[in-house]
């Protein structure tokens, strides 16, 4: 896995993914040579071939495709010496090449040209995650059904739950027994909840309770003001009366999200089946499809997301995850607010994925992320 960083602007790519071939040499199995301008044009024209179709290209194919002319004699030549330093390699005994997982990884980081995001995408992305009043899982799922949308992978989003400062809450009767309270947190964010209430409590205790709450919950989350408060509601130096003590009660009883420690949101996973050409390849994705269900291991993709700087390209069984299913993933990290609370965004398809197009759609969705989020 190599980390690359983003130029501030939120379209282009990240710097490190733009640009040609590097100088440095190669190094495969103690045989180091370094790449031509002949062995890169025709590495590229495979690279390209293979991300169009998936398929292996042949010489004469490569030959049609290149802006200066070379025989097939010289292109098969020069196939033959890219698959012998583990960049290329043949499906089938006179089948033509394709590239390896390291050849890719060549590409990606020193030979592929990354693109930019049009109005319309970087419209949208920034309309589906900038709704107001939505609560942070809404707006995680929004942004990974966008990604997912945009880039016809499947979109994913990791982030650990954590409270959250409140700013207001309140209390509104739905029916006798019933209230919805609404929490409004510094950040901006709105999240509602259902409790029970006392039978007969009147419309004013709910007002009374959501303003002694407010009043102490300010800046604080819930776990933070809990033992203030009920150690006044304790010693009845809250001054409230029974009814309105129990609903703050009851207020406080309440967790800002559910049970589970993280959120783990997959959409659009239908988009990996539409590369599969055989059973195998099927069965491997569908023992992805568990992981991601499980959430099993995806605490390390969050770690190394932490150690990285900007979007970050995993492919194939770079990544543990993906030892066997034949996908490759690209995710960039967010926060929210000022709290060290990071998560990753990004998407999840076959090796032959779009990179230069995706990886600044995943670039500027996290930036905009980031941006609802409280940065």
């Amino acid at each position: 896995m190599v980390t690359s960083k983003p130029r501030p602007e939120p379209t282009p790519g990240p710097a490190s993914t733009t640009g040609r071939a590097p100088s440095a040499p190669f190094v495969q199995g103690g045989l180091i040579s370094e790449l031509n301008e002949r062995s890169r044009d025709v590495f590229r024209q495979v690279v390209d071939a293979y991300l169009e179709t998936g398929d292996p290209i042949g010489s004469q194919a490569i030959a049609a495709r290149l802006a200066s002319p070379l025989s097939s004699a010289t292109i098969r030549n020069t196939m033959a010496e890219l698959q012998e330093a583990g960049l290329l390699y043949a499906p089938h005994t006179s089948a033509g090449r394709l590239p390896t997982e390291r050849g890719l990884r060549l590409f990606v980081d020193g030979l592929m040209e990354v693109g930019s995001l049009g109005k319309e995408e970087r419209a949208s992305i920034e309309s589906e995650c900038a709704a107001r009043g939505m609560q942070t899982e809404q707006v995680l799922r929004h942004a990974t059904g966008i990604l997912s949308q945009l880039s016809h992978c499947a979109g994913l989003v990791l982030a650990p739950k954590a409270e959250k400062p409140l700013r207001q809450i309140d209390f509104v009767s739905l029916g006798p027994g019933e209230a919805l309270v609404v929490m409004v947190f510094q950040n901006g964010l709105v999240e509602n909840r259902v409790i029970n209430t006392p039978k007969g409590m009147p419309a004013a205790a709910l007002v009374e309770a959501g303003n002694y709450l407010s009043s102490r919950l300010a800046g604080r989350t819930l776990s933070e003001a809990r033992d203030v408060i009920l150690d006044e509601i304790s010693e009845e130096r809250a001054h409230l009366d029974k009814l309105t003590a129990a609903v703050v009660q009851e207020g406080l009883a309440m967790r800002t999200g559910d049970d589970d420690d993280s959120y783990l949101i997959v959409r659009g996973q239908s988009h990996l089946l539409s590369d599969i050409h055989a059973v195998d390849q099927l069965e491997r994705i569908c023992d992805l499809f568990e992981v991601l269900e499980t959430k099993r291991d995806f605490v390390t993709l969050l770690d190394e997301t932490h150690r990285g700087d900007g979007v970050q390209i995993f492919i194939g069984s770079e990544n543990p995850l993906f030892q066997n299913a034949g996908c490759s993933m690209i995710v960039a990290p967010f926060s929210q607010g000022n709290e060290n609370l990071v998560g990753a965004i990004g998407v999840i398809g076959p090796t032959r994925l779009n990179y230069s197009r995706i990886i600044p759609m995943v670039d500027f969705t996290a930036k905009v992320v980031n941006k609802v989020m409280g940065n």
